[in-house]
């Protein structure tokens, strides 16, 4: 089956055959996942994203918005949003007084922790997997996953 190039540059390498199949799998499997999380939190799901990147402590505007891929105006506009519903502050740079930190409020922890009961079921072509396979499957994803 010939591939459009939905996701990119057509794949010729074994390793981007594979990084192909893994990036299809989860873009076309995760709407109703994505669906349950901006219910639940009223958000659209960029805005949980920019939630997630502050989990681990605060970032200048401008590391969160190289995180998550989009350019200054539009994580300016995720963090005005984000800030307006009490989930983020912004406090100047201790560093840069040009620049402003973002960080996470304890009203936005909780919001991630609602996003945290909803569970992210897998896909149907899982169960066609026998325990074995689904153990190989994970140790090697394992190997791939960046440090947590």
């Amino acid at each position: 089956m010939t591939r459009s190039a939905r996701y990119g540059a057509l794949p010729r390498s074994d390793a981007e055959q594979a990084w192909r199949l893994v990036v299809e799998m989860v873009m076309e499997t995760r709407g109703e996942w994505r669906r349950q999380v901006a219910a639940a939190t009223g958000l659209p799901f960029s805005r949980v994203r920019a939630l997630w990147r502050l989990e681990d402590g605060p970032r200048t505007q401008a590391e969160l918005a190289h995180d998550m891929g989009t350019d200054a105006p539009a994580t300016t506009l995720i963090v005005t949003a984000l800030e307006t519903r009490g989930l983020v502050k912004r406090t100047p740079d201790p560093n840069d007084r040009r620049a402003k930190q973002v960080s996470l409020t304890a009203a936005g922890r909780k919001m991630l922790a609602t996003v945290a009961a909803i569970t992210d079921r897998p896909p149907d072509a899982f169960a066609q997997l026998s325990r074995e396979e689904l153990k190989a499957l994970r140790a090697t994803l394992e190997k791939l996953a960046p440090s947590r």
